[in-house]
């Protein structure tokens, strides 16, 4: 390809929005192009990234036995409404009618379309363990894209389906995605970390995420590099200690006026925020009014809260008006007296005496507040924020904290969405039974923003070999003054044109195709170019170079330099031979 016909053009300033390396890079090199709020386009150089990473997904994913198929992005909103996520679901998913008046929706992601297929073509225990997968658009309304590729509306994702007779079935299945998941992301040059993690909207019984660290993360993963505990910190567990001993103390209201918060609370009487009692108001999906305790110095984790109360549809902060009428009074609130809500007490609060807690009224607070006595839990259960320094729930060595995103996950589903849909085969037995699934996913785009956070520099893009669009970046200078330099050149870049297969794997181009910068241009806006794109090679041809015995090749991600005569770089460009030794 040659540059003067290449469909990009490159930004010189970095753009005024973009806060990651990642979103300024791509956008100034011109991989991608904005449309609109989470919206990109992907230029040719982006697409063939894209589709790079997209062929390391696809070898993996064979390797375990995975046939690809494509399924529609446009569902039947019945098919959601049989599994019950139509309803569960909030303006995330996009939602439409079509001609005729019948409700649609946008695919956010494909379990109910599979499991849809299942019941359609699996009749019997003979067709199964069968593992799917394909590359497919989805839309997510986010209400707040960032970072570029990252977090955006409209994506391609991998997703895949297992499918199996029985719970031992789904579990070789389950880690068997997750074998090919440490395999894919080692391919893309990530330092992919599993970490346990909430099913979500998915349902089921386990779910690990893939996990990239990077500081400007979304997630917060709770991480022992003693024992190798790692978890997402909207499920790892807190460390709970003994239940003290110490007697109950008599309980006594006290006058507080105008401390409404923890910290002034603590302030005024002089006292720890370990000392106290945290209450946090919810409505959840349902209706109920959910009641939180934590330790003042704590914080609550809603993601716990939710999966310990049973929460369906979310959680929303409470109002005052829904507060005062379970008999609470906000700033001053506890559940001592509440009434027509659910309480839900942390571990940690409820192993802890003699609490200062609010008692309900503006301006009072209560000492020597103690669960069972004073007050009832419908449910005690972790519901706490795990925060750096708290024992590993393992090994009791102290955590620590870190942010990372997401670039994989996966699910065990079980039954979840077979049932829902009478997904079933004819056992052994001659019993009917549901296949037990799992569902399993990759972000394309995301992938590739985090393998340009993994691999740049003050200059630009370093792309591994893996996903380079182009291997080599070849450079032609000082046309005008020496026209062995335009001759060699077109000599290397058509010959490996021509000596590259029309056709890769699963029909993307393969061999060695070259990217060379023809342009009549300063050397220094094309070697600026060529470091700002990040192909792994560059290889300059010039007057200075063919002085010096051949062409000069870099590596982009070292630096290291190395003079190849003639004859060595045809054959490596052209014969695909092996690369000269500049070393990684």
């Amino acid at each position: 390809m040659r540059l003067s016909q290449l469909f990009f053009a490159t930004l010189r300033d970095d753009p005024a929005d973009a806060e990651m390396p990642s979103h300024r890079l791509l956008l100034r090199a011109g991989y991608v192009r904005q449309l609109g709020s989470g919206l990109y386009s992907l230029l040719p150089l982006g697409y063939r990234v894209t589709k790079r990473v997209e062929q390391v997904i696809r070898e993996e994913m064979n390797a375990i036995g995975g046939q690809e198929l494509e399924m529609p992005v446009i569902h039947p909103a019945d098919l959601w409404r049989e599994s019950g996520r139509y309803d569960q679901i909030g303006p995330e998913m996009a939602r439409f009618k079509d001609r005729g008046d019948r409700d649609m929706v946008i695919a956010m992601t494909h379990e109910e379309v599979v499991t849809d297929l299942l019941r359609d073509i699996v009749h019997s225990y003979r067709q199964l363990p069968v593992r799917l997968y394909h590359f497919q658009t989805k839309f997510r309304d986010e209400p707040r894209s960032r970072g570029g590729l990252i977090r955006v509306r409209e994506f391609v994702m991998k997703d895949s389906y297992s499918c199996d007779r029985d719970d031992e079935g789904l579990d070789a299945s389950y880690w068997a995605h997750h074998g090919a998941y440490v395999r894919i992301f080692e391919r893309l040059g990530l330092d992919a970390i599993p970490v346990a993690s909430d099913v979500g909207m998915m349902g089921g019984s386990l779910a690990h995420e893939f996990m990239v660290l990077n500081p400007s993360g979304e997630d917060l993963l709770v991480l022992c590099d003693s024992c190798g505990f790692s978890a997402n910190r909207q499920v790892a567990a807190v460390r709970v200690p003994a239940a003290s001993e110490a007697s109950q103390l008599p309980l006594e209201e006290i006058e507080t006026p105008g401390a409404t918060t923890i910290a002034e609370l603590a302030a005024f009487l002089g006292i720890d925020a370990a000392a106290t009692a945290k209450a946090a108001f919810f409505t959840a999906g349902d209706g109920r009014l959910i009641t939180a305790i934590v330790r003042g110095d704590r914080d609550v984790n809603e993601t716990k809260l939710s999966n310990a109360a049973g929460v369906s549809g979310g959680l929303r902060p409470a109002t005052v008006e829904e507060i005062r009428a379970a008999g609470m009074e906000p700033g001053y609130g506890s559940a001592v007296g509440a009434h027509d809500t659910t309480v839900v007490v942390d571990g940690l609060a409820a192993g802890t005496p003699n609490l200062v807690a609010g008692a309900n009224r503006v301006g009072y607070h209560l000492r020597n507040v103690n669960l069972g006595r004073d007050y009832r839990a419908d449910l005690v259960s972790d519901i706490d924020n795990a925060r750096a320094g708290d024992a590993c729930p393992v090994c009791a060595h102290p955590l620590a904290l870190r942010n990372g995103i997401e670039v994989g996950n996966i699910f065990k589903l079980g039954t979840r969405y077979s049932a829902a849909l009478g997904a079933t085969y004819l056992g052994e037995d001659g019993q009917a039974h549901p296949i037990v699934m799992g569902s399993y996913g990759i972000g394309l785009g995301r992938n590739v923003a985090c393998i340009v956070e993994a691999h740049h520099d003050e200059k630009g893009i370093a792309w591994p070999d893996e996903v380079a669009p182009y291997p080599v970046h070849l450079v032609s200078i000082g046309t005008n003054k020496e026209p062995r330099v335009a001759e060699l050149a077109t000599e290397l870049h058509d010959g490996a044109a021509a000596a590259r297969p029309r056709h890769g794997a699963a029909g993307f181009p393969g061999g060695r195709e070259i990217l060379w910068d023809d342009r009549d241009e300063s050397p220094g806006v094309k070697f600026t170019d060529a470091e700002l794109l990040g192909m792994p090679w560059i290889v300059t041809i010039s007057p200075r170079s063919l002085a010096a015995g051949g062409v000069e090749v870099t590596r982009r991600a070292t630096g290291q330099r190395v003079v190849l005569p003639l004859e060595e770089a045809r054959a490596w460009l052209v014969e695909e031979g092996s690369p000269p030794p500049t070393g990684d």
